[in-house]
């Protein structure tokens, strides 16, 4: 497959900053959180001033599960975050299409169990730990928020325009393309299409789900906002409390929704302290 299809199945905005790296106060960089066979996953930590323990956020970055790292395309959340006085996480996980699913959402499994273990070192108040995600980023926080159990279950998920439906989107596009990579194969036969529904988060909600918070743009055409309306409506049948803030005239990419007015990092902040006492 081309590197263009792997890239373009989930198109973002804009391509990684690779101008100045983000640096801040407080911000502790390059941290390994696992191993998983020979690759270094790392992450950023920021940790606020003050005794603690704070509010805590884990951050995934998008990029179609091919692209991307911990300092691409979620950037826009890591000063909003630090203001607040969270302490927050940004981290680094496994990319198709040289690992499948599901090394990608256990790489965010991990993340998890090594915050709550490292809780003391960097002020983590475990009893508030969101997970937030945009684009497949959103899928993998949606996927762990649905799935987690026990040492890998969070407080709070926050998806931005995520795709919860791979199938839809699919089925949209008429073609894999970079999902092929992330579930192994290029035809889009009966088993790709199996594959694609065992791993949306939609079908897999239950009761009992932590509280989610959705952000979506309403021109977005790649991720398009039915994605987060069906899963909301899907979650409160079942019980869960879940919310979507829809950005008017916001596309795929979270980078250019300040040009619009956007107060989105406002709200989202707001939602997190009010759900998160």
């Amino acid at each position: 497959m081309k590197p263009l299809l792997l890239f373009s199945f989930f198109a973002i905005s804009a391509l990684p900053a690779a101008d100045k790296p983000f640096t801040l106060p407080g911000l502790k960089q390059d941290i390994e959180f696992a191993k998983a066979g020979d690759v270094s996953l790392t992450l950023d930590a920021f940790v606020p001033e003050g005794e603690g323990p704070f509010l805590t956020c884990i951050l995934v970055h998008g990029g179609g599960f091919t692209k991307g790292d911990k300092h691409s395309f979620i950037k826009p959340l890591f000063e909003p975050l630090s203001k607040a006085g969270f302490t927050w996480f940004t981290i680094n996980y496994r990319l198709a299409p040289q690992h499948q699913w599901p090394a990608c959402a256990d790489d965010v499994a991990s993340a998890i169990k090594w915050v709550k273990a490292h809780a003391a070192e960097y002020k983590v108040d475990v009893s508030r730990i969101a997970l937030i995600g945009e684009s497949a980023g959103g899928h993998l926080v949606s996927w762990a928020g649905v799935t987690g159990k026990g040492d890998t279950r969070v407080a709070a998920v926050v998806p931005f325009y995520a795709p919860h439906d791979l199938a839809v989107q699919v089925q949209r596009r008429k073609a894999l393309g970079g999902l092929g990579g992330l579930i192994g194969t290029e035809e889009l036969n009966d088993a790709a299409w199996k594959k694609l529904a065992d791993i949306s988060p939609l079908n897999h909600i239950q009761g009992g789900l932590p509280p989610f918070l959705q952000l979506h743009g309403d021109k977005d055409e790649t991720v398009p906002l039915s994605q987060s309306v069906n899963f909301e409506a899907k979650m409160k049948a079942a019980g869960n409390s879940c919310e979507t803030i829809v950005v008017p005239g916001g596309i795929h990419g979270m980078g250019g929704w300040e040009k619009l007015g956007s107060d989105y990092q406002k709200q989202m902040i707001e939602w997190l302290r009010k759900t998160l006492k």
